[in-house]
């Protein structure tokens, strides 16, 4: 049997679809936005095999490390689809940011990976920008990354990310759940839009309903419809770092995959549990429309969408009050949602007919 033809070579990366020169023009590219995101402990400058972090410099004296690492989900889908590209690298970091925050980690650091079959420039600078954004807005560094360019693992410009973050907490500090007591108010921080969860969810509705995303939002029409689903991932780290460096937190829970119901109870002790009233804030426009695009139930929308709580803080009751004012001053929108009680772990969320396009009381449970 004859040997298949393998051409007249000379064989290069090039020809099996790699650019060398152009991951290297993106490299150079991005090492201003990464400057941009220094800070003590860090000069973010890209090149190294790995990136560096000096933790005294931070200030810190006794630290724990604490890591996460995420992704932005199908999210994603819709962001490539209609060339969304400049809020995805802001969801990357809030997603990894806000998961430290809620142990009482300060971000330090911040790794990205971008895959794709054929690295697009103008695409992928677009998208660390965004990851640059959010570093700022979270007080991180990004110090370093991974571009992979890898022909037939991607269709035709579909990428994918992956975000990782490192954070530092004093040992004295950190928030494990043991402080949460039964009669502690929970407050919670209102969400820019969907956030980065549940969108599996919506490209099915947009596909179904034949949803004009080009178009002004029914519920705005001063907004076109994509741009209200896709609005960033808010950042909560620099409102919360005052109080938590005040001890004036309890608990905190990052309100994502799970909804209300499954992320409160990840904090508490197992002899606590959550009630959320949901009567007591105003479902925004995007999730009623959601809501009754789908014709989705109360609970399923309590364990699918934030619900426009990107964020709940457990207080002392005695504290309520001048947290509250401390997270306004601070830029957030805050509403008391419920309590702390003592019962097995776990969240009720529930509401009076009328909440959430509801005929009657409802209530939901999640025991954790």
């Amino acid at each position: 049997m004859s040997e298949p033809d393998r051409g007249e070579g000379p064989y290069t990366y090039a020809d099996a679809g790699v650019s060398i020169a152009a991951g290297n023009a993106l490299v150079r590219a991005i090492a201003p936005l990464a400057r941009s995101t220094r800070r003590p402990g860090a000069d973010a400058d890209l090149g190294g095999f790995g990136g560096l972090f000096d933790l005294k410099a931070a200030g810190f004296t006794d630290p724990l490390l604490v890591a996460a690492n995420d992704g932005v989900g199908t999210k994603l889908k819709l962001a490539i689809e209609q060339d969304r590209h400049d809020g995805v690298g802001i969801d990357l970091v809030a997603m990894c940011a806000n998961d430290l925050i809620v142990q009482g980690a300060e971000p330090l650091f911040f790794l990205d990976y971008y895959a794709s079959g054929k690295l697009e420039s103008g695409v992928a600078e677009r998208v660390i920008a965004s990851i640059a954004d959010g570093c700022r807005q979270a007080g991180c560094a990004l110090i370093g990354g991974e571009t992979a360019e890898m022909p037939g693992m991607y269709a035709d410009g579909d990428y994918d990310l992956a975000g990782f973050c490192v954070g530092a907490v004093e040992r004295d500090r950190l928030l494990d759940g043991s402080q949460v007591r039964p009669g502690d108010t929970i407050l919670g921080l209102a969400s820019s839009g969907i956030h980065s969860n549940g969108f599996s969810l919506v490209r099915r509705l947009a596909a179904d309903k034949g949803w004009k995303l080009d178009r002004p939002a029914l519920f705005d029409q001063d907004r076109l419809l994509i741009d209200a689903l896709m609005a960033p991932t808010r950042i909560y780290v620099k409102s919360l770092l005052p109080l938590l460096r005040e001890g004036r937190v309890h608990g905190l829970a990052h309100i994502t995959g799970g909804g209300l119901l499954e992320n409160i109870p990840r904090v508490l002790p197992k002899d606590c549990h959550a009630t959320v009233d949901a009567g007591r804030w105003e479902q925004s426009r995007l999730m009623a429309f959601l809501q009754a695009q789908g014709n989705i139930e109360p609970e399923e929308m309590a364990r699918t969408f934030n619900c426009g709580i990107g964020m709940a803080v457990i207080v002392a009751p005695e504290d309520a009050d001048s947290v509250t004012r401390a997270l306004q001053a601070a830029g957030e929108t805050v509403h008391v949602i419920g309590e702390v009680t003592a019962d097995t772990r776990g969240c009720t969320v529930s509401g009076p007919a009328g909440s959430w396009s509801a005929r009657s009381a409802w209530t939901a449970t999640h025991h954790d």
